[in-house]
């Protein structure tokens, strides 16, 4: 997917001046599976940055050990180890002062969601409290989880995407659990809240083909400030959201129906099939017809010693 996950030696989407880096989670073919899973010395340097930078993707980490501080955007968590921590796209995060940070790490695009849809929601919930501190029986469960993790997409034996997606699945609901009260919601106007409004749209209508623009008419601001606020919370554009709803929804319905690729186009908002699979390759670097063919085909997306998350 555009800016989610690319071949390596893609041209990286330049920074406007002054924004910190964006990083991908890079892949060596268009079929690959787009997750990673290993210890912060598998993953490799990235994964312990000094330095604040962006994700387009997900990020849990789980802490067994080490000290310093974990920064996401404006928030600082000294560390206690053990702890269970959850980096959305688009947030800025790093590590300041650590000596001895070790546990696993667990990377994935929204793409990566097929065979439980709602992920996403819990995710964006799990991302109101994104940094627990575990007592000895939860770190043991969740220990145990990341080590399945780990040992599934290092194997990548048959249909090993499939048991990735069900794991994961287990984590998001048990982690889901343990969060405390929800935190109010902002105040109606306010970038963040018509970002969350525009995220929670895009989840209900976001294959019925409308524009930006009509989503910035749907919530009453301008096409101007909606791109503001949505990049102010994320990092990306509507327009590249829009189009990751679009390129998600006709990923679940190749790998999981029999639908042609026509119904497929027109249930996420194409009139023209040929269009459709223009903007499908555009989006994912591959054919409607290969993805179908190859979606659970193993290739990892991150190797040991290769190229930064």
């Amino acid at each position: 997917m555009s800016d989610t996950t690319a071949l390596p030696g893609t041209p990286r989407t330049t920074p406007r001046p002054g924004d910190p880096p964006m990083h991908r989670l890079e892949v060596r073919l268009p079929d690959q599976v787009p997750f990673a899973a290993g210890t912060f010395d598998t993953i490799g340097p990235m994964s312990r940055a000094a330095f604040p930078h962006r994700h387009t993707f997900y990020e849990i980490v789980h802490v067994t050990a080490g000290t310093g501080t974990h920064v996401v955007d404006l928030a600082r968590w000294e560390l206690h180890p053990p702890h269970l921590g959850l980096i959305l796209p688009g947030q800025l995060h790093h590590w300041e002062d650590t000596r001895g940070l070790d546990g696993s790490v667990v990377l994935f695009t929204e793409a990566f969601l097929l065979d439980h849809p709602g992920d996403r929601d819990l995710l964006r919930r799990l991302g109101e409290h994104p940094w627990l501190t575990l007592d000895g029986p939860t770190h043991a469960r969740t220990g145990r989880l990341m080590a399945e993790l780990v040992e599934e997409y290092g194997h990548g034996a048959d249909g090993f995407a499939t048991v990735l997606r069900s794991l994961l699945h287990v984590l998001l609901v048990r982690t889901a659990r343990l969060r405390g009260p929800g935190t109010p919601a902002p105040p109606p106007g306010r970038p963040a809240a018509v970002a969350e409004e525009f995220d929670r749209l895009l989840a209900r209508t976001g294959t019925d083909g409308r524009s930006v623009r009509a989503y910035a008419e749907l919530m009453g601001v301008t096409p101007g400030y909606l791109t503001e606020a949505v990049r102010a919370a994320t990092g990306r554009t509507p327009g590249s959201l829009l189009r990751d709803a679009r390129t998600r929804e006709a990923q679940r319905l190749l790998a999981r129906t029999e639908l042609s690729v026509r119904q497929i186009a027109a249930r996420t908002g194409f009139s023209d099939p040929a269009y459709f699979c223009r903007f499908f390759r555009r989006e994912t670097g591959t054919s409607p017809g290969d993805f179908r063919k190859h979606h659970d085909r193993r290739a990892p997306s991150i190797e040991a010693g290769g190229p930064p998350a």
